[in-house]
């Protein structure tokens, strides 16, 4: 799929989930984009997968593309962003869950941004 394809995807699929949810989040843009299967996030959640880019499909590079996509288009909307802390499902430690392999910093902020939709002015 060429860039320009998946750059419309990605910003039908974020207009969607803003329309029906109220906020955007990374995990649920990539499962709207087929990036991601339901049952793979629940197995990321219950902590038995290390690093939820490991059971992503697509490249890194697809998926890097993906959230930028996602945050310009946050900008674009002027949406506010809120971080979220992923933790743990399940019994046991409610330990901090990972997106990426590497762990960086920057990457496991970007996936744990939602935006949100703006509120309304009375």
């Amino acid at each position: 799929m060429s860039r320009e394809k998946l750059k419309k995807r990605v910003r039908v699929a974020a207009e969607n989930l803003l329309t029906e949810r109220g906020y955007i989040s990374p995990v649920d843009l990539l499962q709207k984009l087929g990036y991601l299967s339901r049952e793979k996030y629940e197995d990321w959640r219950m902590g038995r997968v290390q690093y939820l880019e490991r059971v992503c499909i697509g490249s890194l590079g697809k998926l890097s593309f993906i959230m930028k996509e996602l945050k310009s288009y946050a900008r674009e909307k002027d949406l506010p962003s809120s971080w979220t802390a992923y933790k743990k499902w399940g019994k046991g430690k409610k330990m901090r869950l990972r997106f990426s392999k590497s762990g960086n910093p920057g990457i496991e902020e970007a996936y744990a941004t939602h935006y949100l939709q703006k509120k309304k002015d009375c």
